[in-house]
């Protein structure tokens, strides 16, 4: 039976049913009638109430609720904008929230880095934060980089700039748990806090070269003249290395003297000597060879696996109207904008050298189990002129003598450690509750 057929068939008994069909549709809708009347005056009601009062739940503000309508896609492109934002490229902005801690605040700030003890009065400096361009970036966070290093030992290896940069994390941190010191040799250069309720411990381990090196002595006398031998590592850190889970190194400030740079034993060239039949090395050469030294051996101790190293680039000085020793002092009180620095200078290209050399270690690493990351600070400190000590330090041992060099704490030092939360942010996925993304 073929379906036209099969319609023809039941078109009587179809239209049967339908006529009691209809009689069933009056009964139904009489009875609603009097419903919809009533839903009609109540949606009448409701919506004349809304055009009086418009926002009818005062607990929750009317911007608030548009606020939280467009939050979701808001937060999507600060995400994308923080990941692929450059938080090394940017400028210092004015800032009057000021430091998150004080020199009288922090018990383990050292004698040498307290400016405001020794006399200096402007406190200006304090009230810039560095931004850079297209993010912001967000400030040090002790309780949620305490959850990244867990358990975990941090070590600094590097001359007094890293001990520089590693009491400015002291002083951040003591914000959360009080550190503990565990040694401290006669010098003060190799030093060793723990802190107990997050079981982490935070250490300098010294080093000029970061290979070994020692000062030629001439009739009993220091020369100020060092020879390096690059086939030979700096044995006060490299013993360390395997119970360390981040190795933050610098190397550069030591090397603006002459030098000898040997291998085995060959003389591969002196930095300020201008001997004959001496090949002359830079600055930067012989800064460059020392550290991708230093950084080979990482990725070759192979009791090292999982460890994390981390290159500060150089932080400059800022001596004007001569040097240390010629009467060159640091006395500004505001940070140097974009247009004050010199973009091709040689602080830049010793910075770059750095860069390159660990993005060489960076790719050997991958087969190692080893990663390299960069804490690039010399573009931010190049403007950060208003930093330094100057004459606000109290050395005995050099009185009249600017410190050009190392930085006031607290000051625009603390950036670094910025800087370094970032990076681990990156490396561990946990993030901070001011940055849902990095």
């Amino acid at each position: 039976m073929n379906k036209y057929f099969s319609s023809h068939f039941h078109q009587d008994k179809v239209t049967v049913h339908s006529n009691r069909t209809d009689q069933r549709c009056l009964n139904i809708v009489g009875r609603l009638v009097p419903v919809l009347l009533l839903s009609s005056i109540a949606a009448t009601t409701i919506f004349s109430f809304y055009l009086i009062y418009p926002n009818p739940f005062p607990g929750i503000p009317k911007h608030e609720l548009q606020v939280q309508h467009k939050s979701l896609s808001i937060q999507t492109h600060q995400d994308h904008a923080i990941l692929n934002c450059d938080l090394f490229a940017g400028t210092w902005i004015r800032d009057f929230e000021g430091s998150r801690y004080t020199n009288s605040s922090c018990v383990t700030l050292p004698e040498s880095k307290n400016c405001f003890k020794h006399g200096r009065m402007d406190k200006g400096f304090l009230n810039w934060r560095w931004k850079p361009e297209g993010c912001d970036l967000p400030r040090f966070d002790p309780k949620n980089f305490f959850e990244m290093v867990r358990g975990n030992k941090m070590a600094f290896i590097g001359d007094s700039v890293a001990k520089n940069h590693m009491d400015s994390l002291l002083c951040l941190l003591s914000l959360e748990e009080m550190p503990k010191e565990i040694y401290r040799d006669s010098e003060d250069r190799n030093m060793i806090w723990h802190f107990p309720n997050h079981d982490f411990t935070l250490m300098i381990l010294w080093s000029r070269f970061l290979v070994a090196g020692e000062e030629r002595v001439i009739n009993g006398t220091s020369s100020g003249t060092y020879d390096l031998h690059l086939d030979k590592m700096d044995t006060n850190w490299t013993p360390n290395l395997p119970t360390i889970d981040y190795a933050i190194i610098s190397n550069a400030h030591w090397f603006f003297r002459p030098i000898y740079v040997h291998k085995r034993d060959k003389l591969v060239g002196c930095v300020f000597c201008n001997e004959r039949n001496v090949t002359n090395l830079s600055v930067g050469a012989a800064i460059g060879m020392t550290l991708r030294v230093a950084l080979d051996y990482i990725n070759g101790c192979w009791g090292c696996k999982g460890i994390a190293t981390i290159v500060r680039t150089f932080s400059p000085a800022h001596f004007e109207n001569g040097s240390w020793n010629t009467g060159g002092r640091c006395n500004r009180t505001s940070p140097l904008g974009k247009q004050d620095i010199n973009m091709s200078g040689s602080e830049l290209e010793l910075r770059n050298i750095q860069v390159k050399e660990v993005k060489r270690a960076k790719k050997a690493g991958e087969k190692h189990v080893k990663s390299f990351r960069i804490v690039d600070v010399t573009k931010a400190m190049l403007m950060g002129a208003d930093g330094h000590p100057g004459v606000f330090w109290d050395n005995k041992y050099m009185k009249g003598y600017s410190d050009c060099v190392h930085w006031c704490l607290p000051g625009p030092i603390d950036v670094w450690n910025d800087f370094l939360m970032a990076i681990l942010e990156r490396r561990t996925g946990i993030v901070s509750q001011n940055m849902s993304k990095i």
